[in-house]
């Protein structure tokens, strides 16, 4: 009978931590979640539902001054970077690449991807240079595509700071360089945001989502929260890596949740007491 018992506790403290460790990941972004973005320094602070402001300017591929409401005319996925980044900026151009290239839509139809240097002491001659760069990795369809559909952009700091802040792309100046995310906004065609992408790799699927949803103007979840929740973005590295400790915890809780599995549906032998 005490046998018995002590399972009955056991068990009841397995589903119980369990469920607290749940509600540990989801607490972490539910906590006061404004106080949380004004202390963000580096990083992504979503902005999901809000419209971008009209005010935004940029200088095109042909050196001419545009406004970004009136490029965004389809889903659109703005791709903030600079272009002498030695980090993760090309990393994450070349995963944007390289899921361009995989994915069935077609760039310049379906959507287009504007890529735009926060960087105001840039110009649009290296903007193209590294264009002319990542077309190279494409295949020559995609590519073709891509010359109309990828397009690269420079602007002035007063605009930059409206258009990071609007999309919540928090980055801190170290130096002569920046140190950032690797983050990807989706906007609707009437500017709002609808999806953020983070990371240095897409998968053409949620790539797919993500262009289908904001072309209805729907804003979704960024990722599953257990898989967000197990990596940290380390700024003088400049990469998301593993968080060791957490992911202990969830080692530790996959572990639980087999002994608890074990001790249920163990069968009981007759005559134990």
């Amino acid at each position: 009978m005490r046998l018995y018992y002590f399972k009955r506790i056991l068990n009841i403290s397995l589903l119980l931590g369990f469920a607290l460790f749940f509600f540990y990941v989801e607490g972490q972004e539910a906590i006061n979640p404004a106080v949380n973005a004004e202390d963000v320094e580096i990083g992504v602070v979503e902005h999901l539902d809000d419209f971008l402001p009209d005010s935004i300017s940029l200088v095109n591929e042909k050196g001419e001054q545009v406004w970004l409401a009136d490029v965004i005319d389809k889903p659109t996925i703005l791709n903030f970077v600079y272009y002498r980044c030695p980090g993760i900026c090309s990393p994450l151009m070349e995963a944007v690449a390289g899921v361009m290239d995989k994915s069935e839509l077609v760039v310049g139809e379906d959507y287009q991807v504007l890529t735009i240097s926060f960087d105001p002491r840039e110009t649009i001659d290296l903007g193209i240079r590294k264009k002319n760069t990542y077309l190279t990795l494409l295949s020559e369809k995609k590519a073709e595509e891509a010359k109309n559909g990828w397009r690269f952009f420079v602007s002035d700091s007063a605009s930059i700071v409206r258009a990071t802040n609007a999309t919540g792309f928090k980055y801190k100046k170290n130096g002569n360089d920046f140190l950032h995310a690797a983050s990807l906004t989706v906007v609707s065609p009437d500017g709002k945001i609808t999806r953020y992408l983070n990371g240095l790799r897409f998968l053409p699927f949620e790539w797919k989502m993500a262009i289908v949803e904001a072309s209805e103007g729907k804003s979704g979840p960024t990722l599953n929260k257990v898989l967000r929740f197990c990596y940290t973005y380390d700024p003088i590295g400049q990469a998301y890596v593993l968080d060791i400790t957490k992911l202990g915890g969830i080692i530790i809780m996959l572990l639980a949740t087999s002994l608890l599995l074990y001790l249920v549906l163990k069968p009981k032998r007759k005559g134990n007491i």
